[in-house]
């Protein structure tokens, strides 16, 4: 059994796992990156588009732009998000404008394989130790370090010490259920069904979005070129019913299900599916341990918040490890309160914002229907409102 030491190691190389690693190299660190999957860059391909797509806010682009990773993606590759339109299940409708709010855009629409593609050389120039094909065994804590054991494919098994623990390894994250912090996710009863397909007509960089009488949510999001990125959180029958659609019927459903205002559609890409759940951890922080990312919190995706709260998360570590002074343990509990002070009311201002939109449009009593119309229109006629609830989404 060999060992190595480190002062953190991170568990889980997903977009937020390849920005925390070099992030907190560049803090003074010597870092493992360790991930149960190979860790390589996907291959890129021109004449095809990915169906997992993110909204990157203006804050997090800033973040990326900081690491040097913004500066690697390919401009034609993005789409600015200029405007958004959202609609109720009665007629209500709220614009954003960047315009209106003094911002270059709303968000910026990227496909998941560039950004794996602009973070992972970041993680190697750095310095950072990268073991993939890992098996993780067990995580053991004293009050000095801990130490995570793991076998790799092939090999013995090894053991990694570190003064500090990241998890950044998702939803389900293993670290967090070895650390005890066995909170469940709390399922929606929903499924996001994702595509992306051709549009007709021009979307001029206007994301759409409706809160559908019957529970879900359709999200437009616009690509390069005459391109749309879809996001559809169904009921789960009902994404068991969109799954089964061939790519000619499915097409047709969602132009439907949007007004057809693109026009006729196209599927260009496979439907994709995954579950939808909200977490919420009375700590995202335990002894020598730091969660980030979806191990950390969970939201519903109709805000397309979830990797720009990630991002903010490591922001946030990596700042305060780089100031930590004469604290140069980085495992110390005192710098890892400041870490969880920091992303307590972001984090809680998404989820509630979320999560709230989710169950007032759930339901689908007349009167509350009527009430939460009002309120979107209501909303929409008062800037210095709309501003505040916009202004999360920004950062």
């Amino acid at each position: 059994m060999s060992g190595d030491h480190f002062d953190a190691v991170v568990v889980g190389a997903g977009l937020v796992g390849l920005a925390v690693a070099p992030a907190l190299s560049r803090a003074g660190l010597k870092v493992a990156l360790v991930d149960r999957a190979p860790v390589a860059a996907p291959e890129f391909d021109s004449d095809s588009w990915d169906t997992r797509v993110y909204a990157i806010s203006p804050g997090s682009a800033t973040f990326l732009r900081s690491l040097g990773a913004w500066q690697m993606l390919q401009p034609e590759r993005i789409e600015p998000v200029e405007a958004m339109q959202v609609a109720g299940d009665a007629g209500a409708t709220m614009e954003f404008s960047a315009y209106e709010l003094g911002e270059r855009a709303l968000a910026w629409i990227v496909e998941e394989r560039a950004l794996r593609i602009a973070l992972l050389p970041l993680v190697f120039e750095a310095g950072v130790e990268v073991i993939g094909s890992a098996a993780l065994a067990s995580l053991d804590w004293t009050p000095d370090a801990c130490a995570l054991t793991l076998t790799e494919s092939g090999a013995s098994a090894q053991v990694l010490t570190a003064k500090l623990i990241v998890g950044a390894d998702g939803a389900r994250s293993w670290v967090r259920q070895a650390a005890g912090l066995a909170t469940e996710p709390r399922p929606y009863g929903q499924t996001a069904v994702v595509a992306n397909f051709a549009c007709e007509r021009a979307h001029h960089g206007i994301a759409r979005q409706w809160f559908r009488s019957d529970g879900s949510v359709l999200a437009w999001l616009p690509l390069p070129g005459r391109r749309m990125s879809m996001v559809w959180s169904a009921p789960d029958a009902l994404a068991t019913q969109l799954r089964t659609l061939d790519s000619v019927a499915l097409a047709a459903r969602v132009a439907e299900a949007g007004g057809h205002a693109l026009g006729a559609l196209a599927l260009i890409t496979a439907a994709a599916s995954f579950p939808l759940a909200l977490l919420k951890l009375p700590a995202i922080i335990a002894h020598r341990l730091a969660l980030v990312g979806d191990a950390a919190h969970g939201v519903h995706p109709l805000a397309g918040q979830g990797v720009n709260l990630g991002f903010g998360d490591v922001e946030a570590l990596a700042a305060v490890l780089a100031e930590r002074g004469p604290a140069t343990d980085p495992g110390v509990r005192v710098l890892l309160e400041r870490f969880a002070r920091r992303r307590a009311e972001p984090v809680l201002a998404m989820q509630t914002v979320t999560d709230g939109l989710v169950r007032l449009f759930g339901p689908t009593h007349p009167l509350l229907k009527t009430l939460r119309n009002a309120g979107l229109t209501a909303v929409d006629r008062l800037p210095l409102l709309k501003r505040a609830l916009a202004q999360p989404a920004l950062n």
